[in-house]
């Protein structure tokens, strides 16, 4: 029987089907942070159990970090209770953790790949929905909740009843400045926010073959944003390259290597649904509204309502008409970082295109590694004395300006290009208006000021 890349993986890890169309699954890598695992370890110690496999557990803290000073304590009471706990259970259940100050600290879904603890043909949980990241390595990655986080520490399986599949394909080769943040925005603008519920992505094509796993990792880390329960692509060599040599991969590497190259799509697997797409289409993405398929390329214009009563409410909050330009429209934030785009290519490419500019006056810019080991790299290839001679500063690792959970907040009314994957109203503080875009997008605003083509900017 023909099978998708998506069902390889799950059969291969149905512990017993029920009835009513749920299937207990066993998971092979569960990642917790500070905020969705405390009422989950307080179900344990209540019912006088310890996480069942704690080796297969990392934790990290990454909400409710600061991003600056963190040799300091943390001055915020409730983020700082919150931290101390994590670090707490973490240590009565055996699971070691990168807390705050450790050196492989850092957001949760930058931390597991590039430590290696994400493999392909694996199934991953974690108490966040943009867990869908790995599953640019080839697996099964879901976010799950709280009661499911307690469901894990105490059995290592969860309930889940198993998704449908879609396949969304791109062929063809990217236009200049047009990144795989744009290529994921493009999708969704046509797909709609909703037009993945029910699924699980895989992503298939030349344009994906083509990209690097950093890459590969920002577009399923926002398969979630179309509704879809994640995203996965197959492993291919440049899978296996990129996990050579990691910490946690094999240590017979070449062997499961072998295994790996099992997993793709047979030829003839039947999909629920499909969606093609050309690369030469798109064009830099920018978004106007407060989800994020309400996006258009930035040379573009804000499509009309048609008597949509939620589109008009959003463009409310934004202070937006329909038929507008987006060109030329004012910035007051910029922040790089996040899940999504807080990896060392991604700040390689920001400081080659401010290198020898400015940052304009009126710009408030916030550029956050997404761990420890991005910091690190970044500032052994110089890129922070670049960013500094460009006027800007490179903070310390941590969900940061994704939302609004730390002491990173844009004002209320504040227009913000933002690198990350959520848009709603208040994302990223109370009041805040939020653009999502790729890194070329967002260091063309940090620039001007204002959103412009980075492509005229800089002549790419």
């Amino acid at each position: 029987m023909c099978k998708t890349l998506f069902d390889k993986v799950w059969d291969a890890h149905v512990v017993r089907e029920l009835d009513g169309g749920r299937t207990v699954l066993y998971i092979d890598r569960h990642y917790i942070h500070e905020v969705t695992s405390p009422v989950a370890f307080l179900g344990l110690r209540e019912r006088g159990i310890r996480v069942a496999r704690p080796e297969r557990t990392v934790a990290t803290a990454d909400h409710n970090v600061p991003t600056v000073n963190q040799h300091l304590p943390v001055e915020e009471p409730l983020s700082r209770e919150q931290l101390e706990a994590f670090s707490a259970n973490c240590q009565a259940n055996d699971i070691e953790c990168f807390a705050l100050g450790h050196p492989k600290q850092g957001v949760v879904h930058i931390v597991g790949p590039e430590l290696g603890f994400s493999l392909p043909g694996m199934t991953i949980v974690c108490g966040d929905s943009h867990t869908a990241t790995h599953g640019a390595f080839g697996a099964v990655a879901f976010g799950v909740g709280t009661s499911e986080v307690e469901m894990v520490f105490a059995s290592q399986c969860i309930l889940q009843p198993k998704p449908k599949k879609m396949r969304i394909t791109v062929n063809g080769t990217l236009g200049p400045g047009v990144t795989s943040k744009d290529v994921i925005l493009y999708i969704i603008s046509k797909i709609s926010a909703s037009g993945g519920t029910g699924h699980f992505i895989e992503f298939a094509g030349d344009t994906f073959r083509r990209m690097t796993m950093e890459e590969r990792m920002t577009v399923c880390n926002m398969a979630i944003e179309c509704g879809a329960r994640g995203g996965m692509m197959a492993p291919d060599q440049t899978t296996f390259d990129y996990l050579r040599g990691r910490e946690n991969a094999p240590a017979d590497f070449d062997n499961a290597v072998e295994q790996w190259k099992m997993l793709f799509s047979d030829p003839d697997a039947v999909f629920d649904a499909e969606h093609s797409f050309r690369a030469e289409d798109i064009e830099p993405m920018i978004t106007y509204g407060t989800n994020p398929g309400m996006g258009v390329a930035v040379t573009g214009a804000i499509p009309s309502d048609e008597g949509d009563a939620s589109f008009a409410k959003s463009l409310e909050y934004m202070g937006f008409h329909s038929g507008e330009k987006m060109i030329g429209k004012p910035v007051d934030w910029v922040f790089l970082g996040s899940c999504t785009n807080g990896r060392i290519e991604d700040f390689r490419l920001f400081a080659s295109l401010v290198n020898g500019r400015r940052k304009a006056a009126n710009v408030v810019a916030w550029l956050v590694p997404g761990s420890k080991t991005v910091e690190t790299q970044a500032r052994a290839e110089g890129l922070d004395r670049t960013l500094a001679e460009a006027g800007f500063e490179l903070r310390q690792p941590g969900c940061s300006a994704c939302l609004a959970m730390n002491a990173d907040k844009v004002p209320p009314g504040k227009y913000s290009v933002s690198t990350s994957n959520r848009n709603f109203e208040g994302r990223q503080g109370p009041g805040a208006r939020t653009l999502l875009a790729g890194v070329p997008v967002a260091a063309a605003a940090a620039i001007t000021g204002r959103i412009e083509d980075p492509r005229k900017i800089f002549r790419l």
